[in-house]
């Protein structure tokens, strides 16, 4: 009886500190996604408007799938507040990554099109040092912060950062397309690198969409 007395107490520091724990995770998440959202937001800024006035597919590309992650940030942000409610939080999720999903979508869609017209008709964009520069810095950040995500992912065994940290890995795919075509523009004067790179971002994106309106994430 008193084996009895004793591990009660025990079992109730088990779920406080386990608690405590969630929370310290649910906080680092946040801060994480705060970050996400301000840097894809000056990212998205500068990238459409180095690609307007360059006139690269590639770059408005960029920069407009910088604003969907903003979208994605909020949406985990939103899936967050509800932690506690396990219930809403799974319905909250699988909500916000059909939005996404379609964003996705129309961003593949756009990119397509406008891809295909600049092959079509010979368009040639401008040098866009802004745009290396950017796309240099994305290459560095996102790796890191992809990382940090899958980290508090995994303490939380939340689906749903799991699917953010690979949205943000999925990002740095997108940098390195960016900047070879890019370089192959300034360096080489190619012309047909710009549209060609907005294309091979295209799969990458329509198949990010696809599982999002299906509403599956890595962890399903």
């Amino acid at each position: 009886m008193g084996a009895g007395i004793s591990a009660a107490p025990f079992s109730l520091n088990c779920m406080d500190g386990a608690v405590t724990d969630r929370a310290v995770f649910i906080g680092r998440g946040r801060r994480l996604e705060y970050f996400t959202i301000g840097w894809n937001a000056i990212e998205g800024l500068v990238a459409v408007a180095s690609g307007l006035i360059a006139g690269s597919i590639a770059l408005v590309g960029f920069g407009l799938d910088s604003f969907i992650e903003v979208t994605s940030g909020l949406a985990l942000l939103w899936r967050m507040s509800v932690d506690a409610d396990v219930h809403r939080r799974e319905l909250n999720e699988r909500r916000a990554l059909r939005i996404v999903g379609a964003c996705f979508l129309l961003l593949a869609a756009y990119i397509a099109y406008e891809s295909a017209s600049d092959l079509y008709s010979r368009t040639v964009s401008e040098h866009s040092l802004s745009g290396i520069i950017l796309a240099c810095a994305s290459l560095i950040v996102m790796p890191l912060l992809s990382r940090a995500k899958r980290r508090v992912g995994n303490a939380l065994r939340s689906a749903a950062m799991h699917a953010d940290a690979k949205q943000t890995e999925f990002c740095t795919y997108l940098s390195a397309i960016l900047l070879l075509g890019l370089l192959l523009n300034a360096t080489f004067g190619l012309w047909w690198a710009d549209p060609v790179a907005g294309l091979v971002m295209v799969p990458i994106i329509a198949n990010e969409g696809v599982q999002g309106l299906r509403a599956k994430t890595c962890c399903d």
